[in-house]
């Protein structure tokens, strides 16, 4: 993770504010990846106190009992109305053992307006020394009152590539391609991918879905993975099938469907995708997708004769 963090635009601004001792009282870090979103923020702490992890006050700062840091909420936990009291109080002691204090909060995408609009004077006027770190995996839930008051720090989506060379230098293991290319540039969803069981299932399920070519069996299978767990990674997975499918094809590799048909399925997976983030039935989503899928190639059959 760390050097997957170094490498990006954002962590080069932050270290550039550091050196220039321009450093901002507040940062917002917009970063998708929940699972890896508090290491993340660790990461840009050690840059804060300028130690590295294998400094003493490096590793304090990784098992988060460095007295000038201050990292919220618990391990597990939500950002509560309690716990931006606790930090509101917490800001006007003076550092104890370092001239500044980092709070950070992960999750603040999670806090409820009420408890932002409550750190809102803080994030703006705050007492000297003290500096925050917000963490987002999504930037829509935050009041444009605190983006205001913060500066914003992007991480997008890693490349295929990237993600591949960090699962690599976590273990060697043949499903790390596969998740790498299925993950959406999120390096915590890949490592889910690699280590839950469940990645071989789905993409057996995308596998069985992205061949079926008999429209009587469109029922049959759309019930048989709807009520799956892993919705958002099979219709990813399948959007993924139709698209390699579509590339040995190109290839010269014989395929289930025509060409033109895996071109609009390919597409067709891509808007299934976006659909399913609006809560559409899968079930429906799946057996809409494979019934017009079959329609299409088989009006290509029909005008190739």
């Amino acid at each position: 993770m760390k050097k997957l963090i170094s490498g990006t635009t954002a962590y080069t601004a932050f270290s550039g504010d550091i050196k220039s001792d321009r450093i901002s009282h507040a940062y917002m870090l917009h970063f998708q990846d929940v699972k890896n979103m508090r290491e993340a923020l660790k990461i840009f702490a050690l840059k804060f106190f300028g130690v590295t992890e294998n400094d003493p006050d490096g590793k304090r700062i990784i098992n988060e009992t460095l007295p000038d840091l201050r990292i919220f909420p618990e391990e597990g936990k939500k950002f509560t109305a309690e716990a931006a009291s606790a930090l509101l109080s917490d800001c006007a002691l003076k550092p104890l053992e370092k001239d500044k204090k980092l709070f950070i909060i992960s999750g603040f995408n999670d806090a409820t307006p009420l408890i932002q609009n409550k750190l809102l004077k803080t994030l703006e006027e705050p007492y000297e020394g003290v500096y925050f770190l917000l963490g987002a995996t999504s930037l829509a839930p935050v009041l444009d009152t605190v983006k205001s008051r913060v500066k914003t720090l992007t991480i997008p989506p890693f490349s295929q590539d990237e993600i591949f060379a960090a699962l690599e230098r976590k273990g060697s293991n043949p499903l790390n391609r596969q998740a790498s290319e299925s993950c959406g540039g999120i390096f915590g969803v890949a490592e889910n991918m690699v280590n839950g069981g469940w990645f071989a299932e789905v993409n057996a399920a995308a596998e069985e879905i992205c061949t079926t070519t008999d429209v009587g069996n469109v029922g049959k299978v759309a019930i048989k993975y709807g009520d799956t767990k892993y919705k958002n990674e099979l219709m990813s997975a399948i959007a993924l099938n139709y698209h390699k499918a579509l590339k040995e094809s190109i290839g010269g590799k014989k395929a289930c469907f025509e060409q033109p048909a895996l071109i609009f399925a390919g597409k067709c997976a891509d808007k299934a995708c976006m659909d399913l983030k609006f809560n559409a039935f899968f079930q429906g989503l799946l057996y809409d997708l494979m019934l017009r899928v079959i329609e299409e190639n088989e009006k290509w059959l029909k005008l190739r004769g």
